[in-house]
């Protein structure tokens, strides 16, 4: 008789024993599929009230709408300058640029805050278009371009400025920006 109990024990746990191995592997195997979804899935942000209406950066790339969002303010920032601001115009800047181009932009930008430091000159930009291109993660901001020295307007020019930007994960970084110069010849920007 205590053969037959012990017998019908270790039945008994062995069955528990493989029932549990079962349910362990169903939830190893579901841990699993449901990391790779989570993995391989579009992260998604959703910004406001940035912008006059809701938009969503995803990992899967950026909109045209967040590109020229990003753009207008990138321009706003870097063309717009006066020898009070000089300081913060530059970290702000670098504060938006690529690690890899932050060197680079910095000695750029620490010539022009050596040349207008202390002076009176001011610029300013009003936007007439931007243009931008989501696969070569580039933009184009045209306007008129405002010297003023003291408290005058002294030259007024028109000009198209290119901004190249980098995007990971969720993050849009700025590669580099400068003015497109006309050809020689009557062609387009370059």
């Amino acid at each position: 008789m205590d053969l037959s109990f012990a017998h019908e024990q270790s039945q008994r746990a062995l069955k528990q024993r493989n029932l549990l191995a079962i349910a362990c592997l169903v939830l190893a195997i579901l841990c699993f599929a449901l990391v790779t979804m989570a993995s391989s899935r579009d992260r998604e942000v959703i910004l406001q009230p940035v912008v006059p209406f809701k938009m969503a950066i995803s990992s899967s790339g950026v909109s045209k709408d967040y590109l020229e969002a990003v753009t207008r303010d990138a321009a706003q920032l870097a063309l717009n300058r006066s020898p009070e601001t000089l300081q913060y115009w530059m970290d702000s800047i670098l504060e938006i640029t690529a690690p890899e181009a932050r060197g680079p932009l910095k000695s750029k930008l620490m010539g022009i805050l050596k040349d207008q430091e202390g002076s009176q000159v001011t610029q300013f930009v009003t936007i007439d278009w931007i243009r931008v291109d989501t696969e070569a993660l580039t933009s184009e901001v045209g306007g008129v371009l405002h010297t003023v020295v003291a408290s005058r307007d002294v030259r007024r020019e028109n000009r198209v400025f290119k901004f190249a930007w980098k995007y990971e994960g969720l993050s849009l970084k700025l590669r580099g920006f400068g003015v497109v110069v006309k050809n020689d010849k009557d062609t387009p920007y370059d």
